[in-house]
């Protein structure tokens, strides 16, 4: 701590972390900080070893970053005073005039807008786009006319195009009122069109939040007899949203990412153990993948490569397994394996070149 009376630095100098400073560690102080500045319940040692290295720092390390923190910033202040793990924050302004954005950082927001619309998630980069703006207004106009010229070059260079293809409509209205219903725990009465039949019905629901791949879905739990479980509704199909008067509690426990990470993919279905092999020609181009966050590879003596890992979604796997063409093959389950050596069969028989093919 500084005592009363002394003087603290401006800024992060030489002398900040007790020796010269590393433009890295300079960056990852002034990242901390602005983190420290930007939230209530402030941070604790155990967040400083997690989230500014792609490896977790020691503690003693993270412990040597805060010291430095506190030294260039004394107003630092522990969040909550008597509890554990003890937390820190920065009051509001304190690093304000240390956080000026980037070209690199404008043109990566843009990016991020462009592919949300071309993921037809139009309200979230509508909302995307008004913080864009807000934050360049509250640049300083020196500033915006230095990071101009590279912003305007990179976002040219680095645009996203709208690749071709079908693409699923989704009402805005319909997610901005599932949205406020999510966030106040409110029930809702669906009117949804029923793929297949093309039939029109209706289900009262507990939206829980969205699913985002191919297609675009609400989880929510089902309130039908038939069902009383968890259920995926596309968003395309969705036809009305009735927001109703009755609230309710969410389970205690459930987790979003645990629900979609149950799956290769959207569909739901009890997980089972998945063994593939990729050949040896194969197999750098397969390290390159994230199939699924459980997965574990194995290399093999011969080159090739075998992947482990826990999830449903056997058609869906199957969909993506067919790409790989005769480099891969299916060790785990069997119903998996067949299901991917009849779809290989009938394109081989049609005389069929699946699309993104691996050669």
């Amino acid at each position: 701590m500084i005592a009363a009376g002394e003087k603290a630095p401006r800024g992060p100098g030489p002398d900040a972390v007790g020796g010269p400073v590393r433009y890295e560690k300079a960056d990852t102080i002034l990242r901390i900080a602005l983190d420290m500045q930007g939230t209530a319940e402030g941070l604790s040692l155990e967040d400083i070893q997690r989230r500014y290295s792609d490896q977790p720092l020691s503690r003693r390390t993270a412990e040597r970053l805060r010291d430095a923190i506190e030294r260039v910033f004394p107003q630092m202040q522990q969040a909550n005073p008597g509890e554990l793990p003890k937390r820190w924050r920065l009051p509001t302004g304190t690093v304000s005039g240390f956080a000026a954005v980037s070209a690199e950082e404008l043109a990566d927001l843009a990016a991020g807008v462009s592919l949300l619309r071309r993921e037809n998630m139009l309200v979230q980069a509508e909302n995307a786009e008004r913080a864009v703006s807000k934050l360049r207004a509250l640049m300083r106009p020196d500033a915006l006319i230095r990071v101009a010229p590279d912003l305007e070059v990179l976002t040219e260079a680095e645009g996203i195009a709208m690749r071709p293809g079908p693409r699923p409509r989704i009402d805005s209205d319909i997610v901005a009122a599932l949205r406020q219903a999510i966030l106040a725990s409110r029930k809702v009465k669906l009117h949804y069109k029923y793929r297949g039949s093309g039939k029109t019905g209706y289900d009262t629901v507990r939206p829980y939040g969205f699913i985002y791949g191919n297609r675009h879905y609400l989880v929510a739990w089902s309130e039908n007899e038939q069902a009383r479980d968890f259920r995926n509704f596309a968003l395309s199909n969705i036809e009305r949203v009735e927001l109703l008067e009755k609230s309710f509690t969410r389970r205690r426990g459930f987790s979003l990412q645990e629900y979609a990470e149950r799956s290769f993919g959207v569909f739901q279905e009890e997980p089972f153990d998945v063994v593939w092999k990729f050949s040896p020609e194969a197999a750098d181009d397969a390290k390159e993948y994230l199939f699924h966050p459980s997965q574990q590879f194995e290399g093999q003596a011969d080159g090739s490569l075998i992947v482990r890992f826990q999830a449903g979604g056997g058609l869906e796997m199957c969909w993506h397994l067919f790409t790989w063409g005769g480099h891969l093959t299916v060790l785990a389950p069997k119903k998996l394996s067949t299901l991917l050596n009849d779809h290989l069969q009938k394109v081989a028989a049609a005389n069929i070149v699946p699309p993104g093919a691996k050669k």
